[in-house]
């Protein structure tokens, strides 16, 4: 699921949510999918956005209903994926 994810892009950052580290958890059941998200800032005006494409997007690979809960973790860059910093220069 998370290759799938990979469709989702922030549009301020221009990155995917999986190489920013903002999937934290996914589970897939028989009949659902879960998945603990967070958001590069707290108050994120691509919130709403980027939970609903990452719904849909799951879902649609999973052919299953899917859930997004916003987890409580602080987004810091050390959480991007192993590389995908570089550009940024920040490590």
């Amino acid at each position: 699921m998370r290759e799938a994810l990979r469709e989702v892009v922030d549009p301020e950052i221009g990155m995917n949510i999986v190489e920013l580290g903002l999937i934290r958890n996914t589970e897939i059941h028989d009949d659902r999918g879960h998945i603990t998200m967070i958001m590069t800032t707290p108050f994120c005006p691509y919130a709403p956005q980027l939970l609903e494409q990452t719904r849909r997007t799951s879902q649609n690979y999973l052919r299953r209903p899917v859930t997004i809960e916003m987890g409580l973790e602080m987004w810091d860059p050390s959480m991007m994926e192993e590389g995908a910093a570089d550009d940024w220069g920040l490590f």
